[in-house]
């Protein structure tokens, strides 16, 4: 028996069990990791696709903060421009009232000095006519000469200096 031998059987049997080997490894073998593989790499795919969608969602609502941050600064500012419009006006119309009784009073207060002054006078005219009456009354009583009627007048128009 050579050391070295070709036999063609051996070879076909080789060849027979490779093939066989093969075809077992890829039914059993190559096939599941194959799944598992492409299962892995579709779920790396969903979550770089759920990571995209998650950014574009976030910045979705980015968007919409901003805007309804802005809105809220607009609103704001309008309500600060209405206060400040309104309690202007408020306190136009405060003053308005203040300076119109403030003018009905003085307006009162001019015309009760109106009366209390012909009301004075009235008195004043009164009191002359008085006055007046009894210098006539005294006149008539007795004769008077022209130096009489000169104290008299000075009488007269000294009770009317005190009187004043």
């Amino acid at each position: 028996m050579p050391f070295v031998s070709i036999d063609v059987w051996t070879i076909i049997m080789q060849w027979g069990n490779l093939l066989i080997l093969l075809w077992l490894i890829k039914k059993f073998l190559f096939k599941p990791v194959m799944s598992i593989l492409e299962a892995r790499e579709n779920e790396i795919k969903n979550m770089y696709d759920e990571a995209e969608e998650a950014r574009s969602t976030a910045d979705e609502l980015k968007t919409q903060y901003t805007a309804k941050l802005n809105n809220a600064r607009d609103e704001a500012d309008e309500i600060v421009k209405t206060a400040v419009k309104t309690a202007k006006n408020t306190s136009d119309e405060i003053i308005s009232d203040a300076q119109d009784k403030a003018t009905a009073l003085i307006e009162r207060a001019n015309e009760k000095i109106e009366v209390e002054r012909k009301s004075a006078i009235n008195q004043a005219k009164n009191d002359l006519s008085d006055m007046a009456l009894t210098i006539a009354g005294k006149v008539i009583e007795r004769d008077i000469n022209a130096a009489d009627h000169s104290k008299m007048i000075d009488k007269f128009i000294e009770e009317l200096g005190d009187a004043s």
